[in-house]
């Protein structure tokens, strides 16, 4: 496995260290564990099955009513699926990605305010607050499915604004507003280890073969396994 940008982290992954994550565990057996895939390799290695934001809700209730759940590490994005499913018998893990943790409530109303007549496109790992005043909630490919299909000619968006490309590209007589952060320095929200892995650090990658992470084999074959569980679910 190459990886072109080594420091290029993951918030998210990094709010849930595999040794912690096995701890909380083992406070709760007899869950299953569901684990987004914004996750080390080790914390999925401690999981049953593995998630997505477009399949969390299907992972989820593919598990038995009866049978508990321990959901990791999104707790925004947990809390959002058990509102769905009305589980009582979900535990959260409490982490979060810094991106969708720093949009700004009071801007996003002001937002609306300015324009009236758009839509709010919100990602599912916001907080529960900005999800509540939002007209669809939904993954990446679902907010790009969404104002394709929507009548609306303007959307404010609620995630990373890597998103906004794609959405110009699609969509180009549709203007999407990029929702603003607490930050008054930053007009817009950027995933700052996104950013880091560049089209020139990529081709050295390829180019060299390095740098390279090597998998403990044991710990590979168990994250598969979460994986795959995944994938099996129709």
């Amino acid at each position: 496995m190459l990886i072109p940008c080594p420091e290029a982290g993951c918030s998210l992954a990094d709010s849930c260290p595999a040794a912690e994550f096995a701890a909380f565990k083992a406070k709760y057996p007899g869950h299953r564990v569901v684990s987004y895939v914004n996750t080390t390799v080790e914390v999925k290695a401690l999981t049953d099955i593995c998630c997505t934001s477009s399949n969390a809700l299907k992972v989820v209730e593919s598990i038995p009513a009866d049978v508990p759940v321990l959901f990791g590490p999104d707790r925004n994005l947990g809390s959002y699926i058990r509102k769905l499913t009305g589980r009582t018998n979900m535990v959260l893990w409490d982490g979060a990605c810094h991106v969708h943790e720093e949009f700004s409530l009071e801007k996003l109303l002001q937002l609306k305010r300015e324009h009236p007549e758009a839509r709010v496109v919100v990602h599912p790992e916001c907080r529960p607050y900005i999800l509540e005043v939002a007209d669809y909630v939904g993954s990446t490919a679902g907010i790009l499915d969404y104002c394709g299909r929507s009548e609306a000619r303007e959307f404010i968006v609620v995630t990373e604004a890597g998103i906004l490309a794609e959405m110009n590209r699609l969509y180009p007589d549709k203007r999407f507003i990029p929702a603003p952060p607490d930050d008054e320095t930053c007009g817009c929200n950027n995933c700052r280890y996104m950013k880091m892995v560049t089209l020139e650090n990529i081709a050295s990658s390829l180019e060299t073969l390095s740098p390279e992470v090597v998998i403990d084999e044991e710990i590979r074959c168990r994250a598969e396994r979460s994986i795959r569980n995944m994938i099996a679910i129709r």
